[in-house]
């Protein structure tokens, strides 16, 4: 796993901008924290990109795609049992509520409520891309599997 930092200025961003969006199509990225800071008159967005070494970017041949990630690389042995047991239950809720499985959530989503061992619809709702609806939806189905994960790594919880 590597890590590369960025800083965007809130204006003035393209230069930054260009060169964030180059790293991101050439590396395997698989999470991004990102934080507003305020500093004197300005701000900027300070961003760090988690990706694994070596690793291209997306998919050959499909336009737009975003590169494929190996959790199983990426997660802790533990988070990746959490995680594959996640995926079932994705599955299960998807074929209830006859929808593909993005659309109850993505991969991402779910190694981060892997990783994060979340334990509330808040803390769902605190991965990025899960707000209160489908936190209204999926919590019950998903918190059922990461309650019976363990401990809570959520910083909250």
């Amino acid at each position: 796993m590597q890590y590369k930092f960025f800083g965007i200025p809130a204006m003035g961003v393209e230069q930054a901008e260009a060169e964030l969006n180059v790293f991101l199509r050439g590396h395997r990225v698989t999470a991004v924290q990102r934080e507003l800071v305020r500093e004197g008159g300005g701000a900027y967005w300070a961003l760090c990109v988690e990706y694994i070494e070596g690793a291209g970017g997306a998919v050959p041949g499909k336009a737009g795609s975003r590169p494929r990630v190996d959790y199983k690389e990426v997660l802790s042995e533990a988070d990746f049992a959490v995680y594959s047991r996640l995926r079932e239950r994705r599955r299960e809720l998807a074929e209830q509520e006859a929808v593909p499985v993005y659309a109850v959530c993505t991969n991402e989503q779910l190694a981060e409520m892997a990783k994060r061992r979340v334990s509330t619809p808040g803390g769902l709702q605190e991965i990025e891309g899960f707000g209160e609806a489908k936190a209204a939806k999926y919590a019950a189905g998903l918190l059922e599997v990461l309650g019976a994960s363990g401990a809570s790594n959520e910083a909250g919880g």
